[in-house]
């Protein structure tokens, strides 16, 4: 593999992911709207129906779609992914209903489920030794540039040219992001070594659960879920809990910026420790002190350590959940990498369903502030005990599967020697 195409897989990955995280604000960007002048006859209740069946997409595409990248490749599958939702979020502008958008919705959450777990799966083969933590939150920034971007092209393009521009603005990249993939994204050279093995889905899947890796599947499933039960949870209620706090409307926006910057920030921040002392602290550290700032944004506190506090809960909270990503691709063998990443995500989504829920429930029990945070809070401290029963220093399936650059050089090729039970 050139150094030139290598040079390639980070910066397409990186945009397909910003894609990605376009689909997690745009809805709430256009419902509104949708909603005041209804469209379709759009209610409240239609409206989270229709939020939800794209979350389901998004949970069936991780799974479905994250399989069958350890079948028929990386670079095939992130392709496939991208012309998926971008073609899906083109047809919403002409959608003629509310079930013909839904189900576009639906539609395109399949793409968007196996999108981040491929770009992920890519970039992890694809990084330096020792360098899979940065590459993977590297990669994950593009997922919150997409989704300030996005609030921000709001602003800009709701107004003047409507609800629709926002979803023809969204497919607009993919012109020009899919034919540079055809051209340029290489396949995974991980992926070219194992390819000759037989392998179907099914084989996929059920490795989840052989050579010792049941724990870890378990653990990575809970913690995905505790993640994204925060990330989709504080991006939907965290503005209506500060204005139940008290906080006027334009500081709540404000803090939901902030929110997503200090993600950005965080990504970048965790990575660089996580190569540094390993994933596994560094992910525990991180859901602990998001647990940690959320608990602390239920007291009231002056401008100032309002917007520090928020700014570091997006740093921690956003960027723990990644690590984990970070750390489900290291624990996989190379086979079934994809597969593992992909369910990890997908049954994640039901915790992105769950955290709209949570936030919802407690305002309208009117106990948002400040049993939300508190609320988050556990959450957050469940997502930290997840990872720790993930074993650390275990002879894992990936050890026999990757290569081994540390391994002491011998004069002549023998037989990789098989640990005895004594062996750690």
């Amino acid at each position: 593999m050139s150094p030139g195409a290598r040079s390639w897989v980070v910066p397409l990955a990186w945009t397909a992911v910003l894609l990605d995280g376009f689909d997690l604000v745009v809805l709430g960007s256009v419902l509104p709207v949708l909603l005041r002048d209804h469209v379709w006859g759009l209610t409240p209740g239609t409206a989270s129906i229709v939020s939800t069946v794209g979350l389901a997409g998004m949970m069936l595409g991780g799974l479905a779609i994250g399989t069958i990248t350890d079948v028929i490749g990386r670079r095939k599958s992130l392709i496939i992914s991208v012309a998926l939702f971008s073609l899906c979020t083109l047809l919403c502008a002409f959608a003629p209903s509310t079930f013909v958008f839904g189900l576009l919705r639906f539609v395109a959450g399949l793409g968007l489920g196996g999108c981040l777990p491929t770009a992920i799966t890519l970039v992890t083969e694809y990084a330096r030794q020792g360098k899979s933590g940065s590459a993977t939150t590297t990669v994950m920034t593009g997922y919150h540039v997409g989704a300030v971007l996005t609030a921000l092209l709001g602003i800009v393009l709701i107004s003047p040219l409507g609800w629709r521009a926002m979803f023809v603005a969204g497919a607009i990249p993919a012109v020009v992001l899919i034919p540079l993939m055809l051209k340029f994204l290489p396949e995974s050279e991980t992926f070219q070594r194992v390819r000759e093995t037989e392998r179907s889905a099914g084989h996929a899947v059920a490795g989840l659960f052989r050579g010792g890796l049941l724990r870890a599947t378990i653990a990575f499933w809970v913690t995905s879920f505790m993640g994204l039960l925060l990330v989709y949870g504080l991006n939907t209620w965290l503005p209506e809990i500060m204005r139940q706090a008290g906080y006027p409307l334009g500081a709540a926006l404000s803090l939901l910026l902030t929110l997503n910057v200090g993600g950005i920030v965080g990504l970048l921040v965790a990575g660089r420790v996580a190569d540094r002392v390993g994933i596994r602290p560094s992910a525990i550290v991180w859901f602990c002190a998001g647990a940690v700032f959320l608990a602390l944004l239920s007291v009231k506190l002056p401008a100032v350590g309002l917007y520090a506090a928020v700014f570091l809960t997006g740093c921690f909270v956003f960027s723990a959940q990644v690590l984990v990503y970070a750390y489900i691709g290291r624990i996989y063998p190379d086979a079934i990498r994809a597969t593992g990443l992909g369910w990890s995500a997908g049954i994640g989504r039901i915790g992105a369903i769950s955290g709209p829920i949570l936030g919802g429930a407690l305002l309208t029990a009117g106990i948002a502030y400040p049993w939300g945070f508190y609320a988050f809070a556990g959450v957050g401290a469940l997502g930290a005990a997840a990872v720790t029963v993930v074993r650390p220093g275990r002879r894992t399936p990936a050890d026999d599967v990757s290569p081994a650059p540390s391994a002491p050089a011998r004069p002549q090729p023998v037989p990789p020697r098989t640990p005895g039970p004594s062996a750690p």
